[in-house]
């Protein structure tokens, strides 16, 4: 007998790959998991996942069944929105895949408003490396450096921020403050680990000077910036991280500046979702509030936010 739950299951685990943290998802446990799984293998005749990589990978088959499972739990989702009430419409939990830096010097010090304003709403802000993707339902939202070409989406560009080298008035007593990007070629860099940029977005000390590689990496933006604040060297950092902190004084602003986008991506199906519409919401009033605090800070040297909203 079919049990359309079972599709519940069959989602969480083609999404997480592994039945750890399906189970998890699910708040059910592991052996649970795999009794549906292999129920709904039978009552459709099918394999559904084959192990690749100590991952489940979905078979030919499971792929043809997640496209419809996909369908099947977007209905779902619509026929509650249509029925509840406004009251259950603004809970649930709601996945936010996000860059570190943007969610923990933009969104964090705002999360305290949004949880009273939106008390039913439980908000996961995801900062792993690599942005999780709403058309694979791995995220409900996500907050991208780059547009995405394809999949059921809805994309919105939420903002513009700015980009300048910085170092730290210790390392500059040190080390004669470069006045042309040739010359970062005699300073210690700070920057990324090539092998884990997860986006090209990030790959800023190419665009600075071709051939620039940093001497000590991070694979966090907030590490990058602990270690150009303490005198390790020169960074490139977001205004919005680095124009707070006074310690900071930014170097060669006339030539070098890169400018970034974020791009607000939601699944289409989504889209419409009262929870989801209020946490989009607030990500514009985050973004409107770090962009006023830049203009009260217009006239004070290292200070204010530089992110635009669209």
């Amino acid at each position: 007998m079919f049990d359309w739950d079972d599709l519940r299951v069959f989602l969480a685990v083609a999404r997480a790959r592994k039945v750890a943290p399906a189970a998890r998802t699910l708040g059910i446990d592991g052996t649970t998991i795999m009794r549906r799984l292999t129920r709904l293998e039978k009552s459709l005749g099918a394999e559904l996942f084959e192990m690749a990589s100590g991952e489940r990978a979905l078979t030919v088959r499971g792929q043809a069944l997640l496209r419809h499972a996909e369908t099947v739990e977007s209905a779902a989702m619509s026929a509650i929105e249509d029925v509840a009430g406004q009251e259950q419409q603004l809970a649930g939990q709601v996945r936010l895949s996000v860059a570190e830096g943007f969610g923990t010097w933009v969104l964090a010090p705002g999360l305290a408003e949004f949880s009273q304003r939106h008390p039913g709403i439980r908000l996961d802000l995801i900062t792993a490396s690599g942005f999780l993707n709403p058309s694979k339902r791995e995220a409900d939202m996500a907050l991208m450096l780059a547009r995405p070409q394809r999949g059921r989406l809805s994309v919105k560009r939420l903002g513009e921020y700015r980009l300048h080298l910085y170092a730290s008035a210790d390392y500059l007593k040190r080390a004669e403050r470069p006045e042309h990007p040739s010359r970062l070629r005699d300073h210690v860099l700070v920057g990324y680990v090539p092998e884990f940029i997860f986006s090209p977005e990030l790959d800023y000390l190419d665009e600075v000077e071709t051939g620039l590689e940093a001497h000590l990496r991070a694979t966090s933006i907030n590490m990058q910036y602990r270690m150009i604040r303490d005198g390790s060297g020169i960074g490139v950092l977001p205004d919005f991280i680095a124009r707070s902190d006074p310690n900071l004084i930014e170097l060669m602003a006339d030539r070098v500046e890169i400018v970034r986008h974020f791009w607000l991506v939601t699944h289409e199906d989504l889209r419409k979702v009262a929870r989801i519409a209020a946490v989009g919401a607030w990500l514009q009033e985050r973004v409107a509030a770090a962009s006023a605090r830049r203009d009260r800070a217009a006239h004070i040297p290292l200070k204010g936010v530089s992110l635009t909203p669209s």
